[in-house]
This record gives C-alpha cells, sequence and structure tokens, in this order.
C-alpha cells in the first residue's frame, strides 16, 4: 500500500489549521500574563541543569514564541509548507513528522549546547562553575553579564530560553524538499529557486552560523539542524518501510 498518496487538497488542512490556532493561543496567553508571570521560564526549553528545566519542555517549547515577527514567520512557514506535506501524508503521519522533528530539535539543541558547556567548563575551577550557576541567572535579569568571555558565554549557554516552532518548521521545510524537490519556491516572493536547492542552501546556512559558536546571536542553529537531520531519518524510516 502506498502510504505517500494525496488524501484531497485543503487550504487548511486540519492539523495545519489546529497547530496555528495553538500557537497563536500561547502567544496571546505569553502577552495577556506578561506582567505576572514569564511562561516561557515554565513552557520554554532550558538546559538541565537550569532550575527551570522539566522533561515536558521538549515539547511545550515549539508552542512558545519570542515575539510577532518570530511567530508570524514560522506559522506562515508551517501553512505555506505543511499543507503540501498533510495533504499528501495525511493528518496523523504528518502530525507525527511535526511533533518528531521538533523534539528532535530540542535534542540536538541540547546535545551541541552540552559540549559547547563542557569545553568552556573545563577551562575554569569548580568553584567559578558554581558560582556561575547559582548567580549567573539573576545576573542577566538585571540586564548584565559576567565580563569575562568564558564566564558570559557559559552564563548565556546555562540560563539562555530555547522558544519556538522553527526546528519543526525546518523539519516541514525538509520534507518539503524531498517530496517535492523541483517545485518552485519564490525568494522575496520574485526570485524562484527549486525547493531542493533551496533547502540545501538554508541547511548550509544553518551549519555555517551554528558553526560560528555565537550564543549572543539569539538563534538556535542547530536545533533548525535537528529538526531536518530527524525529519530527513524519518521520512527515510517511512519510504524503507513502504518498500519491504
Amino acid at each position: 500500500m502506498d502510504q505517500f498518496r494525496p488524501t484531497g487538497f485543503r487550504i487548511l488542512p486540519p492539523v495545519v489549521k489546529n497547530l496555528l490556532i495553538i500557537n497563536g493561543l500561547f502567544f496571546l496567553a505569553t502577552m495577556a500574563l506578561s506582567s505576572r508571570i514569564d511562561l516561557a521560564n515554565y513552557l520554554g526549553l532550558h538546559y538541565p541543569v537550569s532550575p527551570w528545566f522539566k522533561p515536558h519542555q521538549f515539547v511545550t517549547y515549539m508552542f512558545m514564541h519570542g515575539g510577532f515577527g518570530h511567530i508570524f514567520f514560522n506559522m506562515f512557514a508551517l501553512w505555506m509548507f505543511g499543507n503540501a506535506l498533510e495533504n499528501v501524508w495525511g493528518p496523523k503521519r504528518f502530525l507525527i513528522y511535526y511533533m518528531v522533528t521538533g523534539i528532535g530539535a530540542g535534542l540536538l539543541h541540547l546535545v551541541v549546547m552540552y559540549f559547547q558547556i563542557s569545553g568552556l567548563e573545563a577551562q575554569l575551577s569548580p568553584e567559578m562553575v558554581m558560582q556561575i550557576r547559582e548567580k549567573g541567572n539573576s545576573i542577566l535579569m538585571e540586564g548584565k553579564n559576567y565580563a569575562d568571555p568564558a564566564w558570559g558565554k557559559l552564563n548565556l549557554l546555562y540560563n539562555t530560553t530555547t522558544v519556538g516552532a522553527s526546528g519543526a518548521v525546518f523539519g516541514i521545510l525538509l520534507g518539503f524538499g524531498m517530496l517535492f524537490p523541483n517545485a518552485l519556491i519564490y525568494l522575496y516572493f520574485a526570485i524562484p529557486i527549486k525547493a531542493k536547492y533551496f533547502v540545501i542552501g538554508y541547511g548550509a546556512l544553518e551549519l555555517f552560523f551554528g558553526f560560528q559558536n555565537n550564543p549572543g546571536d539569539n538563534i538556535a542553529h542547530f536545533a533548525h539542524l535537528g529538526g531536518m537531520l530527524f525529519g530527513f531519518l524519518l521520512i527515510r524510516l517511512w519510504k524503507k518501510r513502504r518498500i519491504h
């Protein structure tokens, strides 16, 4: 049985529609409660040494966003590319894909952070590391950071919260490129480029910026790559099962 047969085209299929709604509700709740509670501390993804870390954040971080521009472009991409995938795969398979790529993005992001943090911790004494863990977050809350570059970078890695659907969205972009490699995507609504080249180029840029190793740029590049990696592996698994 061909598991990739079309299920009927819809402009706004059910999973994409509900994901848009849920993300919108989380964003509105974040704005409405901002003066009383910082939902990102509870629902955004933290590094495991943080006192704010909880396992459920691997799921909930995908529904949190840092601003209107962040959620707008993520949701636009979710609708633009996700509706094609859901129309081909159906709601169940698309939802599985979305969740796997989003969770996988968070996992790879933390793995990369672990290696970055381990390298910085090796340069410092245990006492210095403990001081950063205990006091670093309160210093950032005051709009400050340590003057020493290693201390400052380690503090950002410990205490920066990861939010956004970008990992899952990059997984969707990868899936679109694999299923529709020759479909044209218009950069800036004017420059046509085939989806397969767009995906390769975007992935290469994320890899380049990820290795710049600058936690202060506020973009989780390896989370984006994690979404693409887990998306690629899942599609290959599905295709292998279909063949056999």
